[in-house]
């Protein structure tokens, strides 16, 4: 489930192709869509940006529906960035920081950015914002030694923050983690699963991006008796594997960063994705206030989209 990926080189690709290719909308339809963004690259993973219309086939429950939305140009974000503050994570603390700092770099005049961070507590920024100044104010600068790790409560809370507004600028939420879910720590909090957490960001078209990193207490893990002792020890310091799971149903990107890799760079990668992206759109062909299935495909063989799995389809209040 984890990828690991070289992001230096990729992001230093990505750049290029992104200042050679000029992107134009190509055709926009009617405002009754499903829309869904696509990620495509090729096998090299480097992203391509050049397609048209005519490249893509959308599936709705496995039915082929007629594409009425189509736009390769920018697309504002909405970008909420959450930052594990576990007490795993002190040892990244001012990794987590400078990598930060060259996401907001690259955010464009009509994109908005808030910052949360989640360990003993989950806060984020009451308002979005642009300034790469403001938003750097709002990077954590401390991490708690003995703080928890509410994975799934930060993501859900996360995507409260995007409330009622009618924007149609994607809603994007990226997370950086080095830990496990802890679950409720108190009986005061209510437990969020990560089945629930993929099931309202389709409710809510949000997209999630995930960065797993390897934990960096200020203590190291100590292994148990015997192989299973070992085992557990080595996996204790491994992000949760539902993050992976959590970006693929929505239609974000995950990496798993190790010691040595530029989390500036996977950053830095995350932000020209979200600009390098496909809309593409169909009527819904059943209002039937159910999910149901998308899959995107390409005419071009070497080609891989990325794009979420489902939606939730309008109901009809005749049905």
């Amino acid at each position: 489930m984890y990828r690991t990926l070289a992001y230096g080189a990729l992001a230093t690709c990505v750049i290029g192709a992104l200042v050679g290719a000029e992107q134009q909308a190509t055709f926009r339809g009617t405002s009754d869509a499903v829309r869904v963004f696509a990620t495509v690259t090729d096998r090299d993973g480097r992203i391509v940006t050049t397609l048209s219309q005519n490249d893509f086939e959308v599936r709705d429950d496995g039915k082929p529906q007629p594409i009425t939305l189509f736009d390769n140009s920018s697309q504002p974000i909405r970008l909420i960035v959450m930052l594990d503050v576990s007490g795993s994570m002190e040892g990244n603390l001012l990794l987590l920081r400078a990598a930060s700092e060259q996401l907001f770099a690259r955010l464009r005049p009509d994109d908005l950015a808030r910052v949360g961070s989640f360990g003993r507590e989950i806060t984020i920024a009451p308002v979005f914002a642009h300034d790469a100044e403001t938003l750097r104010r709002e990077l954590p600068d401390s991490v708690s030694p003995d703080a928890p790790t509410p994975l799934w409560r930060a993501i859900n809370q996360a995507m409260d923050t995007f409330g009622g507004e009618a924007s149609e600028a994607r809603r994007v939420i990226l997370v950086l983690s080095d830990g496990k879910d802890s679950g409720p720590i108190t009986f005061r909090e209510r437990y969020v699963s990560q089945g629930e957490v993929i099931d309202r960001a389709r409710r809510d078209d949000v997209m999630v991006y995930g960065i797993g990193m390897r934990s960096r207490g200020s203590q190291p893990i100590q292994p148990g008796i015997g192989p299973g002792g070992l085992q557990a020890a080595l996996a204790a310091d491994l992000p949760d594997p539902g993050l992976a799971l959590v970006a693929e149903q929505t239609g974000g990107g995950y990496a798993e960063i190790r010691f040595g890799q530029d989390l500036g760079a996977a950053f830095a990668h995350i932000a020209d994705e979200l600009h390098s992206q496909y809309l593409l759109g169909f009527a819904p062909p059943k209002r039937d206030g159910k999910v149901h299935d998308i899959d995107v495909r390409l005419a071009t063989r070497g080609l891989k989209p990325r794009a979420r799995k489902s939606y939730v389809a309008p109901k009809d209040p005749s049905h």
